[in-house]
């Protein structure tokens, strides 16, 4: 998964500053865009949480494997750091979301991380859980401690140039396209505004559905496909969510579609998409990392830290990365040990690009805004 609409390709410098005193607001944190410098890791360590209980929970919206990869990195770091550590399971269920945030709130859980499904109706027990002094770390939405989040313009228009490339070369500059999008997510919304502009530029592309399946996993992506099948049997592209994009695959295998001349795009870097890419044939061709494994790992290490009484980022990239054959290897290395890439800060950086400090003493200074480091 990664705020709002987002401009394209705009470096967080030149984002207009906010004063911090008219960004905050009593109880609810920075409400408005300000401009985030680099994470300073040497910061003076501040008051640790009392009366908390040492523990990580990460509460999961659903299954698919990007966020599994969340989960492991997260276990990698707990064990790491001597915290315990469990996953709760909404199951695409906003409403038993709400009362698992609820349920670690009254318990003093001292850290959780969020893959959220409903932003609006989860926020005030968020809101809750900071107040009470625990870190907080969100994929995506606010509210949190730490948001991550990706240039989610640029991951987008990553895909989408490997996806023109392969039209003009494979396929005479001629394609009918499908986007499966999270448009109903404001926050990923950028990534298809970027493949729109891609092939808006194109004359002999014609984007034949783009439309968000109802949940973001492979039953969605395949009862999706189809459905546009039976207006559309013949499809050159489509692009979305790896988990998306691997059930379109299987309705297209299912329907006698799949052709290797196809071009079928996802986001995530999930190892069913990376299997598909070494496969002879498969219209498959292009996933693009967004290495949970490891960022779930730094989330985990901040969590500690917060229970430490140590300064954490505010904001985290994620940087895409288009995998390839060339690649895959190396990428499947560091996503196996991510513990390995964290404390190289070399192979780190290469993913992970870190805004703002934040700790116990200045909680009160959480993101409550749609951060992105692409945002105006």
């Amino acid at each position: 998964m990664l705020v709002g609409h987002l401009a394209r390709g705009v470096p967080a410098a030149l984002l207009a500053i906010t004063s911090p005193s008219a960004a905050y607001a009593q109880g609810n944190g920075l409400t408005r865009p300000v401009v985030l410098p680099a994470f300073d890791p040497t910061a003076q360590s501040c008051t640790s949480p009392r009366g908390l209980r040492k523990e990580l929970v990460f509460v999961q919206d659903n299954e698919r494997e990007f966020v599994r990869g969340i989960g492991r990195g997260l276990a990698s770091a707990a064990s790491d750091r001597g915290l315990k550590f469990r996953i709760l399971r909404a199951n695409n269920d906003p409403a038993l979301m709400v009362r698992q945030i609820n349920g670690l709130h009254a318990g003093k859980i001292g850290s959780i991380v969020v893959a959220p499904i409903d932003p609006p109706s989860l926020s005030p027990a968020l809101k809750r859980v900071i107040g009470s002094g625990a870190y907080v770390g969100a994929i995506v939405p606010p509210p949190a401690t730490t948001i991550l989040n990706a240039p989610q313009y640029l991951t987008g228009k990553v895909l989408a140039e490997a996806a023109v490339a392969h039209i003009r070369s494979r396929l005479g500059g001629k394609a009918k396209v499908v986007l499966l999008t999270h448009d109903n997510l404001q926050f990923l919304a950028p990534r298809f505004t970027a493949m729109r502009d891609m092939f808006r530029k194109m004359p002999g592309v014609t984007i034949v559905a783009d439309i968000s399946p109802a949940t973001v996993d492979k039953a969605g992506g395949y009862r999706t496909m189809k459905t546009i099948l039976l207006a559309q049997p013949k499809v050159d592209v489509v692009l979305g969510a790896d988990t998306v994009v691997l059930g379109a695959l299987a309705a297209l295998r299912e329907a006698g579609k799949a052709r290797p001349t196809q071009f079928l795009g996802g986001i995530d870097g999930e190892r069913e998409a990376v299997a598909e890419l070494k496969k002879a044939g498969s219209p498959y061709k292009a996933s693009i990392s967004l290495a949970s494994p490891i960022f779930g790992y730094a989330m985990g290490r901040f969590a500690s830290d917060w229970l430490d009484g140590k300064f954490v980022p505010q904001a985290m990239d994620i940087l895409p990365k288009a995998l390839t054959i060339a690649n895959i290897a190396r990428y499947e290395r560091d996503v196996a040990d991510p513990r390995a890439v964290y404390i190289d800060p070399r192979r780190r950086n290469s993913y992970l690009k870190m805004y703002g400090n934040i700790c116990f003493d200045s909680r009160d200074r959480y993101i409550n805004f749609p951060w992105s480091s692409e945002r105006r």
